[in-house]
């Protein structure tokens, strides 16, 4: 049985909020899940607000209030050392953060024969510590398509996939060039219109839309549905057909 354990040193990759249950998905496919810790510094607002929705999803949070710089990182190097020496050592350390500092850490865990699998936040990465890992380097915000991928490879190898956020976004300015333009808002018409922006994958389906919870969306209609549910736009019946608006707060946002 392969054991996996993840280590989170979450200032330097605040986006893991956003992706906690899809990165524990995503870790249960490598093997059986012996660890989920997470590194922050109670000291910073920011951080000692993620401790609670963290922890509900049976992380353990580990707090290094030090204003010391790294030194949540440093505590995050001694327990991984002491963990691999224990009778319960993890074959697969699936390691969150960009930080040059774990280049000494990774580059011992491969020494021992460990797989280490980094996931970094875009923007903030060293690419020595990139390069360390190599295929098994991943961006955060790449974890919608890679749990689709692992859990249902047959439907992802046919299907294009798009992020939620970015199929919003495609959604508000399709509806906003319709108006723009004179045009009606239907959903044929909004459905062409998301089709010519640069972020829609080009295929002949409509893509798998992903959301960080892992909820997706295979078709148009489901999806405009849900930003409906959210209030991001509305319908409203105009003549025979239903038209899709913006909502006031989302009309400033294209």
């Amino acid at each position: 049985m392969t054991l996996v354990s993840v280590y989170c040193d979450f200032q330097n990759v605040p986006s893991l909020q956003k992706f906690a249950n899809l990165l524990l998905s995503f870790a249960h496919t490598q093997g059986h899940l012996l660890d989920k810790k997470v590194y922050y510094n109670s000291q910073c607002q920011n951080q000692s607000q993620a401790k609670e929705p963290l922890s509900s999803l049976g992380f353990d949070c580990r707090d290094v209030p030090c204003p010391l710089k790294n030194s949540a990182d440093y505590k995050l190097i001694a327990d991984c050392i002491k963990d691999i020496q224990s009778n319960r050592s993890p074959d697969i350390i699936i390691l969150v953060s960009g930080d040059g500092d774990f280049c000494s850490l990774v580059y011992i865990l491969q020494k021992l024969g460990k797989k280490v699998i980094i996931f970094a936040q875009l923007g903030n990465v060293k690419q020595k510590l990139k390069e360390l890992v190599q295929d098994d380097f991943y961006f955060v915000d790449q974890l919608p398509k890679l749990v689709q991928v692992k859990t249902n490879p047959q439907t992802t190898a046919v299907q294009a996939q798009l992020i939620y956020e970015e199929a919003i976004d495609c959604l508000r300015n399709a509806i906003q060039t319709a108006l723009n333009q004179g045009q009606r808002t239907s959903l044929s018409k909004i459905g062409k219109l998301m089709r010519d922006n640069p972020h829609f994958p080009k295929c002949s389906k409509f893509p798998l839309v992903c959301k960080s919870d892992g909820t997706t969306f295979s078709k148009l209609s489901k999806f405009v549905n849900a930003a409906i549910a959210e209030g991001i736009v509305y319908a409203k019946k105009t003549g025979k057909e239903q038209e899709l608006f913006l909502s006031e707060r989302n009309r400033l946002l294209v």
